[in-house]
């Protein structure tokens, strides 16, 4: 039976990882993911767990010990933030190369500079082709949710890719909901334990991890790391059906939210769905047929099932909590009409900037989107901002 509970974001993040008792943590603080290492580091202090809680100088420490810990066979995970995550950068690209299944808790918030704290999803759009699974997490539920299910889906012997589970730096890590928690031994039969193929420290099979690759097979490997990635979209929809059997909750690619028959959608991930619900919902009584994508897994993105599910929609709104830097869109918006094109869907999408630095979201500023998706003639400047401050 599940545990009703009311605890934060980073502290149902950390109280999974409890629950999962890797076999090494390490970390360096940021905020706003700090909590997370922090929680979990009073479990291993009160003996609650067995893991080897490594305190490092640096975040680039800390993957660097997270894939030195995977490589000889052993469970890691770490946390971090924004800058956090782009000093682990040559690491990231290390670890999925290396096609170990490390798990990171990434809490989203913007990228100095200048300095700034708060929520935008710079910093996971910054690695979303590093070859990392990418799970998003409107709820602190689904945050909780999403990190029972990470080591499950990184750790499928079709996959074995490095995975991050996203949300919102302080709308939902800091911010005290309603959650259903699992049992420990619920937990801990559902994930399994960790029994590498290959590993450092098996003497009766010898391995390299990381030597040099040259021209003869480099293609090849990123051959073989673009396939897991595909595979791990089936991996990911047959871990949450054996998760929703266990608990009862029951996560797709992506959420449909009055999709049926909608006219007018949106596109967004993580915590800004849950206004776009309240203001679909007060559409759908005015008889305007408005819906809603929540994007859940961002890698692999689902191209075929993105595609279908907008095929009879008059507009489409992509959001992106980005600055529009690249002249084309953000990219949540360059993957969408990607998949739209090489589908054969045709119908018009504009793209908004939205929420840059943490800034506040509104159902105003939401409802203004769908009026504009219901008046959209002028396709000439489909990239856009919404809640601008701007002189005329």
């Amino acid at each position: 039976m599940s545990i009703r509970e009311r605890l934060s974001g980073n502290e149902a993040t950390a109280y999974a990882m409890k629950q999962i008792n890797p076999d090494v943590v390490a970390a360096f603080p940021i905020t706003p993911s700090t909590e997370v290492p922090q929680y979990f580091s009073t479990y291993v202090a009160n003996g609650q767990v067995d893991t080897e809680f490594v305190a490092v100088e640096s975040e680039h420490s800390a993957m660097s010990a997270c894939i030195g810990a995977e490589a000889a066979g052993a469970r890691a995970m770490t946390a971090t933030s924004a800058n956090g995550l782009e000093y682990m950068w040559e690491m990231i690209q290390i670890a999925s190369s290396s096609r170990l299944p490390i798990v990171i808790s990434l809490v989203d918030r913007a990228i100095s500079g200048p300095l700034n704290i708060h929520s935008d999803h710079s910093d996971a759009m910054s690695v979303r082709d590093a070859g990392w699974i990418m799970l998003f997490s409107e709820t602190n539920q689904e945050a909780y949710d999403n990190m029972l299910m990470a080591h499950r889906i990184a750790e499928h012997k079709d996959v074995n890719l490095p995975l991050m589970v996203c949300q919102d730096g302080f709308i939902t890590s800091h911010a005290i909901e309603n959650i259903e928690l699992e049992e420990d031994d619920k937990v801990k039969q559902f994930i399994g334990e960790y029994h590498p193929e290959h590993y450092l420290l098996d003497r009766e099979n010898p391995i390299a991890i990381g030597p040099m690759d040259l021209q003869a097979y480099l293609t090849e490997h990123k051959k073989q790391q673009q396939v897991a990635m595909a595979n791990a979209k089936q991996v990911i929809l047959d871990v949450s059906k054996q998760f929703k059997e266990m608990t009862g909750r029951h996560y797709e690619l992506f959420e449909r939210y009055w999709m049926d028959d909608a006219e007018f959608a949106i596109v967004c991930m993580n915590s800004t769905a849950g206004t776009t619900k309240t203001v679909v919902d007060e559409l759908r009584s005015q008889g305007i047929k408005a819906g809603m994508i929540k994007l859940r897994v961002f890698r692999p993105f689902p191209v075929e099932e993105i595609a279908d599910a907008l095929r009879n929609t008059r507009s489409v709104a992509v959001l992106d909590k980005v600055p529009l830097l690249s002249n084309t869109g953000g990219p949540l918006y360059e993957d969408v009409v990607s998949a739209l094109y090489v589908r054969g869907v045709y119908t018009n999408v504009i793209n908004y900037s939205y929420g840059v630095g943490g800034r506040d979201v509104t159902a105003d500023q939401i409802r203004s989107v769908y009026t504009d998706l219901q008046n959209l003639n002028d396709m000439s400047n489909p990239y856009r901002y919404l809640g601008l401050k701007e002189r005329s």
